[in-house]
Order: C-alpha cells, then structure tokens, then sequence
C-alpha cells in the first residue's frame, strides 16, 4: 500500500523530465535554424517552437523564440495576435469597461470583507506566539515575483513594440518600446553592479540584455515613430483650429514623406483625415480620392464609407452615395450578427459596439430618403462645380487649369502610387489593395472627365450668349452713330439751300439789270436771314 504513491511520484517525475527533455531538444534546434536567418529555415523552427508549446504552453524561452521567429517572418498580426494582453490601449479599454460596468455596491462589500478578515485574524492571534509578518512575507514574495516578471516581460515589450510599429500602432509602439528599453537598461545596470571588477562574462551568456544590433534598431524605430506622431500632432491641430490648408500640408508630409514607409493603418488613418480636411476647404475631388485610398487600405472603414457617402450626396451624386449606404448598412449588420467590431481585438475602431444600433436606423432612413430622390427624378443634376472647386460663371481659363490639375493629381495610372510608400502587415493583400485602389480611381477620373465635359458646353453657350449680345450692342451703337451722322448732314444739307437760294435771287437781279440797262433797286436786307 505505502509503495504505490511513490511509484506514482516516479512515474510523474519521470513525464515531466522527458518532457522538459523534448523541449530543450525542440528549443535547441530552433535556435540553431533562426541563427542561419532563412525563412525556410525559420518557418521549420516555427514548427518546431509550435510543438515544443504543446509539451510545455507556459514556457519563456519558446514563447520568446516563437515572437521573435514570426517578428523576422513580418507575421506581425500573429505577434499581436500572441501578446495582444501587453498592448496599452486594450489594457485600458478593458479596464475603463470593466470599472463602467461593475457598480461600486460589488466592490464595496468586498473591500470591507478583506479589511474585516484581517482585523479579526490579528485579533484573534496572540501576538507573542509571532515569529513573522504574514503581510512583509507577502509583500516581499510580490516583490521577488515582480522583479522576475519584469524579466520575463522584457522581451515582450521589445518584440511586441516593434510589431506594433509595423501594425500602425503607433502610440502604443513608442510606449512598448520605450518600456522595454528602460526595462533593459534597468537589467544592465543591475547585473553590471552584481559583477565584480575581476569577472569577464560575454554579452551572450546574458540572454535578457539587448545588443547593440538591438540597441539601434530600437533607437530607430523610436525616431521614426516620434517624427510621425509629431506630424500628426500638429496636422489634428491645425485642423481644430480651422487651418485646413496647413493640415493638409502636414497631412501631405506623412503620406508622400521619402524618409522611409509608413504602416498600412497609420497610413489609411492619415488619409482619413487629411479627406476630412479637404472636404471642410471646399476641394471634394480630393476628399473623394483619399476617402478611395482609405477603403483601398482598409475596405472595413466606417468613417470612410460615411464620409464619401455624405460627399457625393454633397454633389447629388446619388446613386453613389446609395451605394455607400448600402455597403455601410451591410458592414453594421455584419457587426450585429457577430456581435463583435471587424477585425482583430487589437485593431482601432473609430466607432463603439453600443452605438451601432442607432447608427443603422439612421443609416435605413437616410437610404430610404436617397430612394425616394433618385425616384423623383433627382439623377442627372450633378454639382460639378462643386465637384471641381469651381464658382458658378467661371471662365474657359478658370476651369482648363482646374480639369488639368485634377487630371495630373487624380490619372488612373498614379491611382496606385500611393502604395510604393506603404509598409503592408500583410503581402498577401497587395493585389487585392490595387484592384480597388484602380477601381475607385478609374471612377473618380471618369466622373472628373464628365463633369469637365458639361461646364465645357456651359461655358462655350455662355460665350456665345455674351458674343451675341455684344454682337447686338455693337450694332446698336453703329446704328446710333449713322442716325447722328445723317442728322448732322441734314443739318448741313439745310444751311446750303437757303445760301443757294439767295444766290440764285441774286444772280437773277443782276440778269435783269443787265437786259434793261437800268440801275438795280436796293435789296431790302432781313436781319432775321442775316441772324441765320
């Protein structure tokens, strides 16, 4: 009887040492494979990390393998995906629901239990049969544990840090990395302490100090991130100010910026607003074309279905602005059904699950509205001055230079060049990026070359409206003229006939003095003919 727990005991003593065997077995291989940087290479020790996890889920060095093999393979969604508790703004999102959630009725009586509980044990105990403190015995165990937490969790911040960068993360990328930073700083400096002055211990016995390799790497990163979230900062506030033509410009430096690529979600978040900018200066061409990267970028964006529907409902485009709706009602149905927002748990929503009912009723009625217009007739009167940037009665020169700005800025062949300065977590999206990226732009154009086609002909029958009508003023006033010429040569015409007729009086006194030799009779003189 007393020789079958022990065999036990043997039997699970020698489980766990095969077992701790397999592994160490598994990890040494994987480190072998990863050391000759690969991916073919990599992925075997991926497979091999896959199953040394089985034996052992909660081991440190597997898992730190595992995130660094899946950090040289770019599966960056993976890594998040993996270490997505260590990620800040779900840790705060998490807590901020959860203390919303539970009312202070719970927690109070809780609180007061412990306290009770600890009062009525120190009561009850006699204080000089205490050899010890239970809460310094305690408090020192958490200490210990914390310090060998931090340990562990330093590469945690180092690894997720830099899969967050490249996820878009942005904010939570300098705070992952900046931790994990001070973390290994901290573990130099106490170990650096713990050496004697005699002792030369090579930087790879000490696997939890980072290289230099390392060190600069995460320097960079760190420099890169701050130099975009600088520029972002000061784009959103120019925009609050109402200074849209300087966030965009600011806007303009992230998305075309030459100093390396920028993360496919920062990226789409940057074009997101940059449209918004460009909607409130008046430029809708533009908005469009951003909104059209955006849903190029991230087909799930609420924001940007909503606010290129609200901009071609802007220009009574509104067969687009239906079709907008309806993607968007869709998306909130998909939401709905199952009950959770698109997209992995880590991932930026600009939109709570709360608020998704109310948005969809206003979603169905704004439909119903765009069906009943697009009944009524409302189909044809699009607003390409609007469109354009153009005031109504503009010139032929006006709107050439705005169509060829707009052709230059918005070719179906540059639709796509926004991608050659984007960093994508995934490679396997590009192609299906650049079918909607060519699609939606290919749409744009064609809209832009229509609209250009109609305010031409508005403006070629506006000039020859103002032709004809100079045309008439013009003939009015030689008309004008000759009515004043010929009154004036009558006028002229006048004075010569009564100066003929005097002379002819004349001529015909002195004919008849001449014939009867007489002497001519005095003239009587008018002085009202000598007054004319």
């Amino acid at each position: 009887m007393a020789s079958s727990p022990s065999h036990g005991c043997l039997e699970k003593k020698h489980w766990w040492l095969t077992n701790k065997k397999i592994v160490d077995k598994y990890v040494k291989d994987a480190r072998s494979l990863i050391a000759s940087q690969q991916e073919n290479h990599i992925a075997s020790a991926l497979n091999l990390l896959d199953a040394a996890l089985a034996l052992s889920p909660t081991s440190e060095i597997v898992l730190h393998l595992k995130a660094t093999s899946l950090l040289h393979l770019r599966k960056f969604k993976q890594v998040a995906d993996m270490l997505q508790d260590y990620i800040p703004s779900i840790n705060s999102s998490t807590s901020s629901s959860s203390s919303s959630s539970s009312s202070d009725n719970n927690s109070q009586p809780l609180t007061k239990e412990k306290v009770k509980l600890l009062s009525s044990a120190g009561a009850n105990s006699d204080r000089s049969f205490t050899c010890f403190s239970v809460s310094d015995l305690k408090k020192k165990l958490m200490d210990g544990l914390a310090k060998n937490r931090h340990k562990e969790d330093q590469w945690r911040y180092l690894v997720l840090g830099e899969a967050c960068c490249h996820l878009g993360l942005m904010e939570d990328a300098m705070a992952l990395l900046q931790t994990g930073k001070r973390l290994a700083s901290a573990a130099f400096r106490r170990q650096s302490i713990c050496w004697s002055d005699d002792s030369f211990i090579s930087s790879g016995d000490h696997p939890q100090t980072t290289t230099t390799a390392e060190s600069d790497t995460i320097s960079h990163l760190l420099t890169h991130i701050k130099l975009l979230l600088r520029r972002k900062t000061a784009a959103m506030a120019a925009a609050e100010a109402g200074l849209y033509s300087e966030a965009i410009r600011h806007f303009s430096k992230i998305v075309d910026g030459r100093r390396g690529c920028s993360p496919q979600a920062f990226l789409a978040e940057c074009y997101m607003h940059r449209a918004a900018a460009y909607r409130s200066s008046g430029r809708i061409a533009d908005a469009i074309a951003d909104c059209n990267r955006t849903l190029a970028l991230d087909p799930s964006c609420i924001e940007a279905l909503n606010t290129r529907a609200s901009l071609f409902e802007t220009i009574h485009c509104l067969p687009d602005s239906l079709h907008d709706l309806e993607h968007l009602k869709f998306l909130y149905n998909s939401i709905l059904r199952d009950r959770k927002l698109p997209g992995p748990a880590w991932k930026r929503q600009n939109v709570g699950y709360g608020e998704i009912p109310g948005k969809l009723c206003c979603i169905g009625r704004k439909i119903e509205e765009l069906k009943r217009r697009v009944g009524s007739g409302e189909i044809g009167n699009v607003d390409y001055y609007g469109l354009m940037g153009l005031r109504r009665g503009c010139s032929r020169s006006e709107l050439e230079r705005a169509h060829l700005l707009l052709t230059i800025r918005h070719k179906p062949d540059k639709c796509t060049s926004f991608m050659d300065r984007c960093e994508f977590g995934d490679e396997g999206e590009i192609d299906s990026i650049r079918d909607r990226a060519k699609m939606s732009g290919l749409l744009l154009y064609r809209l832009i070359q229509r609209g250009y086609t109609n305010l031409m002909r508005i403006v070629m029958d506006e000039e020859a409206m103002e032709k004809q009508i100079r045309k008439k003023a013009s003939s009015l006033q030689l008309q004008q003229a000759m009515q004043v010429q010929q009154k004036k040569q009558e006028k002229k015409n006048g004075f010569q006939g009564v100066f003929c007729r005097d002379m002819a009086v004349v001529g015909n006194l002195l004919s008849q003095a001449a014939g009867c030799n007489r002497p001519i009779a005095p003239i009587p003189i008018k002085y009202e003919a000598l007054s004319c």
